[in-house]
């Protein structure tokens, strides 16, 4: 099964499900998707307007992770609730760190 995390030349792409209008902002974890992959879901209180949602999800990754949010943009779904996510980067060195921090969310 796949994972959310795919590396890239300059980084990793992150595949997220994000549910906005939640109580609160939180990496709930790992989900199962109908194709067969696992997306990391993500939930966060703003609403889907103007970017908001986006903002903050890259927001709560960012301080989750400890990255700057420069690092992190969103290149695939900016109006969908499943996005893609380009984390820039040292692929190397981050596919360890992040699996482990996606791993801890999702025990």
């Amino acid at each position: 099964m796949a994972g959310p995390l795919e590396p890239v030349a300059d980084g990793l792409r992150l595949t997220l499900r994000v549910t906005p209008k939640a109580s609160r902002n939180a990496i709930v974890g790992l989900v199962d998707v109908a194709d067969g992959g696992r997306v990391l879901k993500v939930t966060v209180t703003t609403v889907p307007e103007n970017g908001k949602a986006n903002e903050a999800v890259v927001k709560l990754l960012a301080k989750a992770w400890k990255l700057p949010k420069t690092s992190l943009t969103v290149v695939a779904g900016a109006t969908d609730r499943n996005k893609i996510i380009h984390v820039a980067g040292d692929p190397a060195a981050l596919t360890p760190r992040l699996t482990a921090l996606i791993d801890s969310v999702s025990e």
